[in-house]
């Protein structure tokens, strides 16, 4: 729908299709410009809705293969510390092979619909502005690797454990990790506008910066002390069991 702008010419020419007549106190009307592009209401980069794509078709998928599937798929692909030790006495999927690819395909599983969610909307808030910072490779490669280091600190707490470990918990508090290095530091004096508008080009502070931020450290002990206690209290043993990794989201 278009505004009718108009206003009067006296005694003047009035064009009308290109002709011209003469007029007085005649309207006119003014083309408006073009209304701007639609932007989208959720702008997440490509990287991050590929992902969130994936791990729900994965989460879909465990859901209609049945369950006694979905076990074999979790005892293949999650990451059980005694696969690595050997305890499991041959009795996991998978091989030498599992013994590798679990420190990855371990955060592409989910135990239910909240634990995928909640992992998907904080890789949609802090992946985001970290993808958007890295670009798509050098994300996928800091991603992976969170993986591996949260698989890594959950082994070494967890010897011989056969609780079977899924989730992208690890990666996405790698995530979180990294956006304090920008999101939380004010911008220099000086810098131009749009950096201090966008956290996301603010050059990043340095290691030993970051953690004298108290706006940082408020963060990270919430969200440590969330994590020891919510570790702490959940429970269970066993393969199935639904007690939070919370070394892996430290690690």
């Amino acid at each position: 729908m278009h505004a009718r702008a108009g206003f009067f010419l006296p005694d003047t020419l009035v064009r009308r299709g290109g002709a011209a007549y003469p007029g007085r106190m005649s309207e006119t009307f003014q083309p408006l410009p073009e209304p701007p592009a639609r932007q989208s209401a959720v702008n997440l980069p490509p990287v991050i809705v590929v992902s969130l794509i994936l791990l729900g078709g994965i989460h879909l998928v465990r859901l209609l293969i049945g369950a006694a599937r979905d076990q074999w798929a979790i005892l293949l692909f999650a990451f059980i510390p005694a696969r690595i030790t050997g305890e499991d006495q041959g009795f996991l999927p998978g091989g030498v092979g599992a013994d590798l690819w679990t420190f990855v395909t371990y955060a592409f599983l989910h135990g239910d619909a909240i634990h995928l969610l909640i992992n998907a909307f904080f890789l949609a808030a802090f992946g985001s502005v970290v993808a958007r910072r890295f670009g798509t490779l050098r994300f996928v490669a800091f991603s992976l690797l969170a993986a591996v280091a949260g698989a890594l600190l959950h082994f070494l707490t967890h010897l011989g454990d056969t609780t079977a470990m899924i989730g992208a918990s690890a990666a996405v508090s790698a995530h979180m990790a990294a956006a304090c290095r920008f999101i939380f530091i004010q911008p220099r004096l000086g810098e131009p506008t749009f950096i201090e508008l966008d956290p996301v080009r603010r050059p990043a502070a340095s290691l030993a910066t970051t953690l004298g931020n108290p706006r940082v450290m408020t963060f990270l002990a919430v969200w440590f002390g969330a994590n020891i206690v919510f570790g702490l209290l959940s429970g269970g043993e066993g393969p199935m069991s639904s007690a939070i990794a919370w070394q892996a989201h430290i690690g």
